[in-house]
């Protein structure tokens, strides 16, 4: 990490605290007095339009949040609570504007999916948020891919084991520059896609989420409280897919430049 990244990140980390909520939390760490034996560099997601850089606490997601990609993975379409998972922070991986980044087939697999999403990232939290005030916390949104590996997740959810190894690994966390929300609005519906070499596979509207954007941020808060730097990812349309060595996905939500990732 550079000297003037991590100068951004400490201005940034200022200017969420600045910002919070009152009566919410502003970012909490357990540490110890002692003297770290080695470095871990943190994760952060440069800001469209800005040399700051978001730093990253955890990474949140929402499973089967739109009624046809819950039908497609045998699930009851109705407004059941909605159920989450997390993937580690360094499993993000930038995706610039106008750049086709590297993204490496994963180990194990033989059925690597495709979920194109939109993320929001929080510089506020709290808990028991309202949905009233949920988008209060968010500063910014990108568009996000969750990879997953298909045959160990429903390997998993056979034998009723947890998830984590087909949802939570190296690269698995693909997402844009974030794009404050003071610039492009706050995301009720437009258009979501994902092609692969050039063919559409997933084509929806963000209005067609079962759980909007502000209604996850306040089930999340009942059960997790929420901190600046927690980023979530909102739910995939239809028609997941495989992808192999040489596959190139192209994903795109309205009023967010589109991301181009290559399989190697």
């Amino acid at each position: 990490m550079t000297t003037q990244n991590r100068r951004s990140m400490l201005q940034l980390g200022s200017a969420l605290a600045a910002g919070a909520l009152s009566g919410c939390a502003t970012g909490s760490a357990a540490s110890g007095s002692g003297k770290p034996m080695f470095a871990v560099a943190g994760a952060s997601i440069p800001i469209v339009g800005s040399d700051q850089v978001f730093p990253v606490r955890r990474v949140y997601c929402i499973g089967r949040n739109y009624a046809a990609h819950a039908i497609e993975r045998g699930s009851d379409p109705s407004r059941e609570p909605p159920f989450f998972f997390q993937k580690p922070t360094d499993a993000v991986q930038l995706a610039p504007m106008g750049a086709t980044i590297d993204h490496p087939y994963p180990p194990l697999t033989k059925n690597y999916h495709y979920e194109v999403e939109l993320v929001a990232a929080l510089n506020k939290g709290g808990r028991n948020i309202p949905p009233e005030k949920a988008l209060d916390c968010v500063y910014a949104y990108a568009v996000g891919l969750d990879m997953t590996r298909r045959d160990l997740q429903n390997a998993m959810a056979n034998e009723k084991k947890p998830w984590e190894i087909g949802k939570s690994f190296d690269h698995s966390a693909v997402v844009s520059h974030l794009h404050p929300a003071g610039r492009t609005g706050h995301f009720q519906k437009g258009a979501i896609w994902l092609k692969v070499n050039g063919q559409v596979k997933q084509s929806s509207d963000l209005s067609k989420m079962i759980w909007n954007v502000a209604e996850q941020i306040a089930k999340l808060s009942e059960s997790n409280e929420l901190f600046p730097g927690d980023i979530i990812y909102s739910g995939t349309p239809e028609n997941v897919g495989p992808v192999v060595k040489g596959d190139v996905m192209t994903g795109h939500i309205d009023g967010l430049y589109d991301i181009s990732v290559k399989v190697v």
